[in-house]
C-alpha cells in the first residue's frame, strides 16, 4: 500500500471526507462519534476547548450545547450519549463502551499510585460517597465544605489537591464515581450507577474480550495503523493490545498491510475505504484524534509536531497552543490561535507553511476558515501578528477577505 492511499484512508476514518451539514444536529454528532469513538477533554481555554474542537473540525459551525446536552444531561426524549472516564485520556465515551474501560484492559492509570488513600482513609471514603449519595452531582469544593467545613480543609502534596478531592478522583478513576454534570467546567461527581443505565453496567467483559472490543474500536477510527497506534487509541496494556490484533488478524477483521515508508506492519480495517481524493480545510485542536499521536502524525503527513505548551517562551518554535491547518488532505500549516474574549477577536499569534506548499492559496483558505471559527466562538475579527513565515501572506488574505 502507498503511504497516498494509508494517508486517504486515515481521513476517511476520522471523518475528513463527509460533508459539512448546513446546521449540525444530533445526527451529525453521532456521525462523528461513530468514526472518531471518543473526545479527549482537555482544561486548557486559549482558544476553545478541546472536547468542542473535533466536531468544528469536521461539522463546521455547530451549537456548543449540542454537544454539552448528549454529554451532561439526561432526559427520556434525548437520552444521554457519552459521559466521562478515562479513555486515550480524560475522555467523553459513548455510554454503552463504559464498560469496556473498566474490565481490565487499560493499562494501570495513575490514581493506582493512590489507592493507599482508600484504606488509609476508610471512613472518608465512606463519607463522600454517603454524601455524593445525598448531594450529587456536587463539586468537590462543595462536598469538602459539606464533610469538613470551611475550616476543615486541609491539602495535601499532590496538585495542592485536598484529600476529599483526591478521594473523588481515585473513585472516579476506578469507576465508582463518574461526572454527573459540569458547570462552568467544573466536574460534579455522582454516582456511576445513577449515570449509567442498570442494563449497561451489568454488562461484564473479561480483560481479553475488552481489549478486543476496544482495538477494533481503534481500528475503525484510525483506518489503518501500526498494533503500537491501535493499542495508544485507548492507552491498552501491550501484551493484551497485541492478542486482540492477532485475535483479530485471524477473524478476518484486520489485515496486515505494507505501507510505503512504514517500519512497522500496519493493519487495514476491512471495512475501511480510500476516498479517490480528499477535498476540503479544518482546523485541528492539539487533542485532536487525527493527530494527538504524534509519531503517527509524521509518519502519515510528514508533519512534525509538538505541543509547545509547557516549553518555555522563549525557547518555543511556533507558539504556545498551535493548530495544523488541513487542507485537501495534506497539513500545509500550523498557526497559534488565542481566543480574546474580551476584545472580542481571534487572534493568530504566529502563522507557519509547510515546506513546498502553494502559499497564496493556504493563505487564503486558511483566512477564510479562520473566520469561520471566530464567527462559531463569538469573536468580531480576525487580528493576524506578524510573527511566522506565512504571516504577512495570512494578514493580506484576511485584509482581502
Amino acid at each position: 500500500m502507498s503511504a497516498d492511499v494509508a494517508r486517504r484512508i486515515a481521513l476517511g476514518a476520522q471523518g475528513f471526507t463527509d460533508l459539512r451539514p448546513s446546521a449540525a444536529t444530533r445526527r451529525h454528532l453521532q456521525r462523528v462519534l461513530s468514526r472518531v469513538q471518543l473526545l479527549q477533554i482537555d482544561s486548557v481555554n486559549v482558544a476553545v476547548r478541546a472536547h468542542y474542537m473535533p466536531l468544528f473540525s469536521r461539522l463546521g459551525s455547530y451549537e456548543p450545547t449540542l454537544l454539552d446536552e448528549a454529554a451532561w444531561t439526561h432526559s427520556t426524549r434525548k437520552p444521554r450519549m457519552l459521559v466521562e472516564t478515562w479513555a486515550h485520556e480524560a475522555s467523553l465515551v459513548p455510554v454503552l463502551d463504559w464498560p469496556l474501560f473498566h474490565s481490565g484492559a487499560k493499562k494501570r492509570g495513575w490514581w493506582q499510585n493512590y489507592q493507599t488513600i482508600l484504606e488509609r482513609s476508610p471512613q472518608l471514603v465512606d463519607d463522600v460517597l454517603a454524601a455524593v449519595k445525598e448531594l450529587g452531582p456536587i463539586g468537590a469544593g462543595t462536598l469538602e465544605k459539606a464533610l469538613m467545613g470551611d475550616s476543615g480543609r486541609a491539602k495535601g502534596p499532590w496538585w495542592d489537591w485536598s484529600e476529599v478531592k483526591r478521594i473523588c478522583e481515585v473513585l472516579f478513576g476506578v469507576g465508582i464515581l463518574t461526572t454527573g454534570t459540569r458547570r462552568s467546567f467544573e466536574r460534579l461527581y455522582d454516582l456511576t450507577e445513577r449515570v449509567i443505565p442498570a442494563e449497561v453496567l451489568a454488562q461484564k467483559w473479561t480483560a481479553d474480550e475488552g481489549a478486543r472490543e476496544l482495538v477494533l474500536r481503534s481500528a475503525v477510527a484510525l483506518g489503518v495503523a501500526t498494533e503500537p497506534d491501535l493499542r495508544d487509541y485507548y492507552r491498552l496494556d501491550p501484551r493484551r493490545s497485541q492478542a486482540a490484533v492477532a485475535s483479530l488478524v485471524e477473524e478476518g477483521v484486520l489485515e496486515p498491510v505494507a505501507v510505503d515508508g512504514w517500519r512497522g506492519v500496519g493493519y487495514r480495517h476491512v471495512d475501511a475505504r480510500a476516498p479517490r481524493r480528499v477535498v476540503g480545510r479544518a482546523l485541528l485542536c492539539p487533542f485532536d484524534p487525527l493527530i494527538w499521536e504524534r509519531a503517527r502524525t509524521e509518519r502519515i503527513f510528514g508533519f512534525r509536531y509538538r505541543i509547545e505548551i509547557y516549553v518555555p517562551e522563549p525557547r518555543r518554535v511556533h507558539g504556545y497552543y498551535v493548530f495544523p491547518f488541513l487542507l485537501d488532505g495534506s497539513l500545509v500549516a500550523r498557526v497559534d490561535i488565542k481566543a480574546d474574549r474580551a476584545a472580542g477577536v481571534l487572534r493568530v499569534q504566529s502563522a507557519w507553511a509547510e515546506e513546498g506548499v502553494d502559499r497564496p492559496r493556504v493563505a487564503s483558505e486558511l483566512a477564510a476558515e479562520l473566520r469561520h471559527m471566530a464567527d462559531w466562538l463569538g469573536l468580531e475579527d480576525v487580528l493576524v501578528v506578524q510573527k511566522g513565515d506565512l504571516a504577512a501572506e495570512l494578514i493580506a488574505a484576511a485584509i482581502n477577505g
